[in-house]
């Protein structure tokens, strides 16, 4: 597996980090499936209180300063200065170094990768995966949270990383590390006075001990690090034919999709004549079928966290493949711009990229179209592993039993083991666990003892399947026949404490799909009629854009079959079409056709999961639509409105239809966002007359 590698010889030490300061989920089994990020437990990183420390320097007129992440040359790393007058460091907050030119911004319209520009240290691994996390803003928030340089703003800012299980809530003060007036690391792309990627990596940083320890890593692990999701990794030499239909799956399924160069001669980062950069990690951005000539041209879409480096090769910026293109989508696809992202052809892809790596909460089959006819639940241990004499079987307390219910195709078991970047030792550059499955061949009861290897002999082990395998994470997928296994995790050298996630898949049958709500499965994504883009052009015609009347019949043909009345209706669409309307011309156009359909794609597998015997959806799940959407993560209800949302979505028998709840949990998120976005303390909003009639007559 190709990985961008960890700098361990230049590393300095991580902050120690007590058992206290990140607390873990309790050593038992937890099975559950689909648990809402909110739910995850947070946890403060050295005991370090964002509220406290901020109304503590806001009552004394104070800016915050970290004394556990201090101003100085040991919070970025002495090898990183090498060449430079480390004496020359300056630390200085976004309004010293805007020299009151403008004020800064925490974000300005909306996150975006173009506000992100990598700086002096290696740490692509971490900018690309962010990169991708900006096109997933309900994703993203979990990270950034509302913060700004203007309300209570006291100097000090908080961000969230996800840590065997749990969120951790990192603090740090604004104090950007400069030479010679230059930011030394990641600064804001050609001046735009956004800040969050600045102060976002700052806190990466503090988080593993220094920004040295950023100098080279692995793109897995900062994946997880911002979602808590697992990983999928593509080897791009055997890849399947199909990147296009891949890249569009994991892409409907708000997948955060990256891949790596492999490493040139020297083993560092260092641009090729070709434009691209050896050893280095970038974000995919997209994938589209192009009109070319007589036939059609697979493309894909790369954003480099440099930010002003390109291909050169076909399909650049520029390049005469893009003047000859007839595809009416040119316009909306091809932009001429110097700001590191860029399209090439996907045999030139394969031929210069080494891996693909694809993360979401749940696995994602890249293989199956747009909705898996699968499901995923997922066991969870929390556990700590010492080192011994293994040759005697494993220790004790690193034996967790599962079952799979019944054989499938494919991978139907993917085991994912993580440990913390503060365990590890310095030079560790390998992970530092072992791990096997073996099959149960014989009747037992309980694994609570330790078990000599004569047991085990009496098992088989399970083949192993892919592997992904970096310093902080293990991921092996497997195809397990039915009956129980054991996995088997033991230490090489050190005590680790680790997380080990066990996701089993099993099949959503035609028969828990059949009921008055019945649903089409999404069509596969054919080259030339299956993808989002080509059913939007199917409806839209030659207007490009999409009314509610085209809106009904897309939804209608695409999504459902059953009885008339189960079906959307024009009032139902008009409604979608004026919550999804960002322009406001009453129609969606293709990125706003593309954000709704993403989310309808969720509310599907939401209906789905959820659904009763005989496939009824009850208003009384309502509650667990909402923890269970992706989009609404930090969206919250009283139980006093869903009681009235039960009246206004179910019918008389409390039955929800699907489009009753893909209209309840879209309108749910509009209006969250609206009161966000209009309040002024989060409390509550002032609006004038046309304000709110504009607002509750259209929206």
């Amino acid at each position: 597996m190709l990985y961008l590698s960890w700098d361990c010889q230049h590393a300095e030490k991580h902050l120690a980090q007590e058992g206290k300061d990140v607390g873990g989920l309790p050593r038992t089994v937890m099975a559950h499936s689909h648990e809402p990020l909110s739910k995850t437990p947070v946890i403060k990183f050295k005991g370090q209180d964002f509220n406290s420390l901020r109304d503590h320097c806001l009552s004394r007129g104070l800016l915050f300063e970290d004394e556990v992440f201090p101003a100085d040359v040991s919070s970025v790393g002495w090898q990183l200065l090498s060449g430079k007058d480390p004496y020359s460091l300056r630390w200085k907050r976004p309004k010293e170094l805007l020299m009151g030119r403008s004020e800064p911004h925490f974000i300005l319209e909306g996150a975006s990768r173009f506000d992100i520009q990598q700086g002096e240290t290696g740490d692509c691994w971490f900018l690309a995966a962010l990169g991708s996390l900006t096109q997933n803003p309900q994703h993203l928030q979990k990270i950034l949270m509302n913060q700004s340089f203007s309300h209570q703003y006291a100097g000090i800012f908080c961000f969230r990383f996800w840590q065997c299980g749990q969120w951790v809530e990192v603090v740090v003060d604004d104090r950007l590390p400069v030479l010679n007036n230059q930011y030394l690391f990641v600064h804001p792309f050609r001046n735009n006075q956004e800040f969050w990627p600045c102060l976002l990596e700052k806190a990466y940083a503090k988080f593993h001990g220094s920004y040295l320890r950023l100098h080279y890593g692995y793109l897995p692990d900062a994946l997880v690090d911002l979602t808590g999701g697992v990983v999928t990794s593509i080897d791009l030499h055997s890849s399947p034919s199909d990147l296009v239909k891949v890249v569009k799956t994991a892409a409907r399924a708000e997948s955060l999709i990256t891949c790596a160069t492999p490493a040139g001669p020297t083993g560092m980062a260092s641009e090729m004549d070709n434009g691209l950069v050896s050893q280095h990690a970038y974000t995919v951005t997209g994938a589209e079928q192009i009109q070319y000539g007589r036939g059609w041209e697979d493309l894909i879409r790369l954003w480099n966290p440099w930010g002003n480096t390109e291909w050169r090769g076909r399909w650049r910026d520029g390049s005469l493949e893009w003047q000859e293109t007839h595809d009416p989508r040119k316009s909306q696809l091809y932009e001429n711009k110097d700001d590191g992202e860029f399209w090439m052809s996907c045999q030139d892809f394969q031929e210069n990229f080494s891996c693909l790596y694809v993360c979401n909460q749940f696995p994602v089959d890249l293989d199956r179209g747009n909705v898996p006819r699968e499901r995923w639940s997922q066991v969870m241990f929390k556990d700590r592993v010492v080192p011994g004499n293994t040759t005697e079987g494993p220790q004790r307390n690193t034996q967790y039993t599962f079952s799979v219910p019944e054989s499938m195709e494919g991978n139907n078991v993917i085991v994912s083991i993580n440990i913390m970047p503060q365990n590890l030792k310095e030079k560790d550059d390998k992970f530092p666990l072992n791990f096997q499955v073996f099959k149960v061949r014989q009747p037992f009861q309980r694994f609570e003892d330790r078990l000599p290897s004569t047991f085990f002999s009496q098992f088989r082990n399970a083949e192993n399947g892919r592997v992904t395998k970096t310093k902080c994470n293990l991921t092996k997928r497997f195809t397990l026949t039915l009956g129980t296994y054991v996995a088997v995790v033991s230490a090489g050298r050190e005590a680790i404490e680790f997380l080990l996630r066990i996701f089993l898949k099993t099949p959503v049958t035609d028969r828990n799909l059949s009921n008055n709500f019945n649903l089409r499965t999404l069509k596969e994504s054919l080259p030339e009629t299956g993808s989002q883009q080509s059913i939007f052009y199917k409806y839209a015609q030659q207007a490009l854009n999409i009314d509610a009347t085209q809106l009904q019949s897309l939804l209608n043909q695409e999504f459902l079959k059953g009885p008339p009345g189960d079906m959307f209706s024009l009032d139902e669409c008009r409604s979608i079409v004026a919550l999804m309307d960002l322009k406001v011309n009453g129609q969606l156009d293709q990125e706003e056709f593309s954000r709704l359909w993403s989310r309808l794609v969720c509310c599907q597998g939401v209906f789905q999961n959820i659904q009763r015997n005989a496939g009824v959806f009850l208003s009384s799940d309502l509650w667990k639509a909402i923890c269970n959407t992706d989009f609404l993560v930090g969206v919250s209800v009283s139980s006093e409105l869903l009681d009235l949302m039960a009246l206004r979505y179910s019918d008389s028998a409390g039955r929800v239809s699907f489009p009753s709840l893909v209209c309840f949990l879209i309108r749910l998120e509009a209006m969250a966002k609206t009161f966000q976005h209009l309040t002024k303390d989060g409390k509550g909003l002032y609006l004038t007359e046309m304000e709110w009639m504009n607002l509750v007559m259209y929206n």
